[in-house]
């Protein structure tokens, strides 16, 4: 068991919680994840690493509750315990060693972010996060981040820093001409968006697949990717790809695959069959 030492709302539908894992905590590195098996017969969850701190052995997750599976997460409560943690999985962010980089980080991947502006700071890079939501409410992080560099906020509605998207503030970065390299985490349109506006600048774009993997092991395949010419699986060869020669639409194509289960799960905590959808409750 895995005890929860902390549990904090971040926004609306955002939950951070600290969880006793010392042997992750001790050698995990930017960029990776693991995967949370909440207890026996319950979904495995990938769930990035966004802190760790190896002298209290623990680990901080930070899960939108989108999904019955992550609903169910966030309802534990501290000194209950998770079943297991498998981890630290996946490779570790490429990092830049001088220059200055943008971290784009748009709703929880806001706090997927975070860690790699730490491995950037502690090299002495000049990091400079752009991070957006919907409105100030759905807005992460921006205290931690501010101690690794500027923060520039964005909100759709104007209701706190400035009103427009984190694209529109990236191209204001790039046209300064001093960008080494751009990373970007957010919902798959927005890392899209972030990547086609990199690419005229031909500045380095670093994305993170971790929406769309599931299993975390490569069996499944339900994350597949083509990257370049390659078929790639984001959960053992990411999760970050070059966005430059990621293919968005299939990925989105690919987002798709689950929603049906992901709704009639849902609907029906007590059962999901593979048959005839199961209706509501309330529709029986």
């Amino acid at each position: 068991m895995h005890t929860i030492l902390g549990k904090q709302r971040l926004s609306p539908n955002v939950t951070r919680i600290d969880v006793a894992a010392p042997r992750i905590a001790a050698i995990r590195q930017p960029g990776q994840f693991v995967i949370v098996h909440r207890t026996e017969g319950a979904e495995r969850i990938p769930l990035t690493i966004a802190d760790a701190d190896p002298e209290t052995g623990s680990i901080t997750l930070v899960i939108q509750a989108v999904g019955k599976s992550t609903r169910e997460l966030v309802s534990l409560d501290p000194g209950q315990g998770i079943e297991d943690i498998a981890g630290p999985l996946g490779h570790p962010t490429e990092m830049i060693d001088s220059g200055r980089a943008v971290c784009v980080g748009g709703g929880v991947g806001t706090a997927v972010v975070h860690p790699i502006a730490q491995g950037l700071s502690r090299r002495g890079v000049s990091v400079t996060s752009i991070i957006g939501g919907r409105s100030r409410e759905w807005i992460i992080f921006e205290p931690e981040l501010r101690q690794l560099g500027e923060v520039i906020v964005c909100t759709d509605d104007g209701s706190y820093g400035r009103k427009g998207f984190v694209t529109d503030a990236l191209k204001e970065q790039l046209e300064a001409g001093d960008v080494k390299i751009v990373y970007a985490v957010g919902p798959v349109p927005m890392m899209r968006a972030v990547a086609k506006l990199t690419r005229p600048f031909e500045v380095r774009t670093i994305v993170s697949l971790n929406p769309v993997m599931i299993d975390g092991t490569g069996m499944c395949g339900g994350c597949r990717v083509s990257v370049g010419s390659e078929t790639r699986f984001a959960c053992v060869d990411g999760p970050e790809f070059d966005g430059h020669q990621v293919d968005f639409d299939e990925l989105m194509d690919r987002l798709g695959t689950y929603r049906e289960f992901e709704q009639r799960a849902a609907c029906a905590p007590s059962e999901c069959h593979l048959g005839q959808p199961t209706k509501p409750d309330t529709e029986r």
